[in-house]
């Protein structure tokens, strides 16, 4: 079978929010994979180039890319690069997907599952107003997973940028939407029952609390160093509400809360809660607190990428050899 390369509209086809939801649940249930440490090189003039590898019992896969903040004020992707996906069984590359659309439909995808699942119950009954800061190319990969997803049908977009915030209002506006800007969101949170964050995380950019209902999705800040919402409001959520982290990866890249001096290693994973579902535990049991909002921190995990080349793979077609 030849290796076939993905446009970034190919890739992002074949990688439906909802299926790519589904494909991220199935992996952490799947215990062939095996996620080694990503390898991140310090570039100079401040960009990083991530090796990230990832592998199950059928399909592997590398992600290399590169992130340079400041490209955006250059007009060019802070995220470049491609993933390369192979068969384990015979090592023939299968093919070369679009690695920004990777990471932006997965990343989403992760904190469309997460919100599912740790969400309250009422907010799917009737999904409130949305929040999304950040009007790049994750805050516009949230807007569609949660509309998707979970139905939400109103969104207020916060950026520093004014054309960024009307482009993204005018795509949600496009999606059937009631879409609006905000020009302080600190002003409006507790206005929000959905919020994500997606800044450049180059600064704090939220330091009011969301409400207590509140779901909120936290995907800027993926570094250490990086931070998007303030030391006070981390510690007042540990102490309040319930912080869930993506992975154990998170224990030394997250960032807002590690700055912030929570002590990440002894929060639950977004695994760790499922399996506490899966075997009919009580929403409390895993969250902890469970009165506060749900602050979900996500730094990223080349398993969800090995997630989305597995669902690329069954959505077009594509076979593995046993």
């Amino acid at each position: 079978m030849p290796s076939e390369m993905f446009s970034p509209a190919q890739t992002a086809a074949a990688l439906p929010y909802l299926a790519l939801a589904r494909e991220i649940e199935l992996l952490l249930h799947d215990s062939t994979v095996q996620v080694p440490p990503r390898l991140v090189q310090a570039l100079h003039g401040g960009g990083s180039l991530f090796v990230m590898p990832a592998a199950d019992s059928r399909v592997a896969i590398t992600k290399l890319i590169s992130f340079v903040a400041s490209n955006s004020a250059r007009g060019l992707p802070t995220i470049q690069g491609d993933i390369v996906v192979f068969d384990v069984a015979t090592g023939q590359r299968l093919c070369l997907l679009d690695g920004p659309t990777v990471t932006a439909r997965r990343t989403a995808a992760v904190s469309l599952l997460a919100a599912q699942h740790l969400a309250p119950r009422r907010q799917h009954a009737d999904p409130g107003p949305m929040l999304i800061v950040g009007a790049g190319v994750q805050g516009r990969a949230h807007l569609e997973a949660f509309h998707a997803g979970l139905g939400v049908q109103e969104v207020g977009i916060a950026s520093r940028s004014p054309g960024s915030a009307l482009a993204l209002v005018q795509h949600a506006q496009s999606l059937g939407m009631r879409a609006f800007a905000v020009e302080d969101p600190n002003a409006v949170l507790a206005d929000f029952s959905w919020v994500v964050s997606a800044t450049p995380a180059q600064a704090v950019a939220l330091t009011a609390s969301p409400r207590a209902d509140a779901f909120v999705a936290a995907v800027g800040a993926f570094t250490p160093r990086m931070v998007e919402w303030s030391a006070e409001v981390c510690q007042t959520l540990a102490r309040t509400g319930s912080l869930v982290v993506d992975t154990r990866d998170a224990d030394y890249e997250a960032g807002d809360l590690l700055q912030a001096g929570v002590a990440v290693h002894a929060l639950p994973t977004l695994k760790d809660v499922l399996v506490q579902s899966h075997l009919g535990c009580q929403r409390s049991s895993p969250l902890g607190h469970g009165s506060g909002p749900v602050f979900f921190k996500s730094c990223g995990w080349a398993g969800w990428d090995l997630a989305a080349a597995r669902c690329v793979l069954a959505l077009t077609g594509r076979t593995v050899q046993a």
